[in-house]
């Protein structure tokens, strides 16, 4: 993309907050759970869209717009898809319990493989890029490796579903946030896992009753917020025994049972987060203060995230299947 090409070798500038709208992209025929930009520099022109229509869409979300590709080899929702760090593949997971690895030009499966249990999380291995983690409706979460097609590890916890997965950097360790198995184990909502021995570190990191539908990492200091469905966002220390900040809360928007997502601006300066009621509300991250809110859209907003070269360009979808770029 030539709107990229500029900024390729510059240091990324400051975030502003995004007011304008530049695309309003609907081919999904249901909600859209996930949305991710290419993290190749020089492909992140492209966008990544999952959704419940069983579908997963590339598009071209920085200078036309348009859909450039659909791949539909799900047989139910697309709970979830992330791209490989090579950006010529795509790796997704969905209700119809396969986890399927498609290159991005041919559309054809690499691999593909069946799960005992519905897909609802899939995260890469930060510096080891054929393995990724798989977890959903299952106590059990799995290390994969694309390379043999099977399942290197097995991490077990005593909970009905993952709901996100998170590495912390370098990727030694990783978290995962779990619907809770009772009203009594509010404790084990966000459990600490060593990636290697598979053994767990610490469940004992959230001790309020609420589920964590999604986590995420700063790019520049040692922390991570998970989004919480008591209708606010969480700040923890990334090092152990990660305890939480309890100086500083997010609150503001609606979680309301979706699994509304949240992310840092690449300089780490905002907070992002879309609401149940459709807006996206801006946070700044060290006063833990609203900055602004957009009126998005009319249904649930469920992911907000900002271009990773491009200075506050951000994309959001929501639960009618539309995906929106601002700037």
């Amino acid at each position: 993309s030539e709107l990229i090409k500029p900024y390729l070798g510059s240091k990324y500038k400051v975030t502003e907050v995004p007011k304008t709208l530049i695309f309003y992209m609907s081919k999904h025929s249901g909600p859209v759970n996930e949305i991710q930009w290419c993290p190749v520099r020089e492909q992140s022109h492209m966008l990544l869209s999952a959704s419940m229509d069983k579908t997963v869409k590339v598009w071209d979300a920085v200078d036309t717009g348009c859909c450039l590709q659909t791949y539909s080899c799900h047989s139910c929702a697309v709970r979830a898809a992330r791209w490989s760090s090579c950006g010529r593949r795509i790796l997704s997971g969905g209700f119809d319990s396969t986890l399927h690895l498609t290159d991005v030009e041919t559309g054809k499966q690499i691999f593909s493989s069946k799960t005992e249990f519905r897909i609802s999380a899939l995260k890469f291995h930060p510096t080891e890029s054929n393995v990724f983690i798989c977890g959903g409706f299952s106590p059990e979460v799995k290390a994969w490796d694309i390379r043999t097609s099977k399942v290197l590890r097995v991490y077990k916890a005593a909970v009905q579903q993952t709901l996100d997965i998170l590495f912390l950097p370098e990727g030694r360790e990783f978290l995962t946030s779990t619907d809770a198995v009772s009203r009594d184990s509010a404790d084990r909502t966000i459990v600490a896992w060593d990636f290697q021995s598979a053994a767990k570190i610490s469940n004992q990191i959230f001790h309020e009753r609420y589920t964590c539908p999604s986590l995420t990492l700063h790019p520049k200091e040692s922390v991570f917020v998970a989004q919480t469905n008591g209708n606010y966002m969480a700040l923890f220390s990334a090092q152990r025994p990660y305890r939480i900040n309890k100086k500083k809360r997010y609150e503001g928007h609606k979680v309301e049972g979706f699994a509304v997502g949240c992310e840092f601006s690449p300089d780490g300066t905002l907070l992002v987060t879309g609401s149940s009621d459709g807006k996206v509300f801006f946070y700044n991250y060290h006063t833990s203060r609203i900055i602004r809110t957009l009126s998005a859209h009319k249904e649930a907003c469920v992911s907000a995230i900002f271009h990773p070269v491009l200075p506050s360009l951000l994309a959001t979808c929501d639960w009618a299947g539309e995906i929106k770029i601002w700037q």
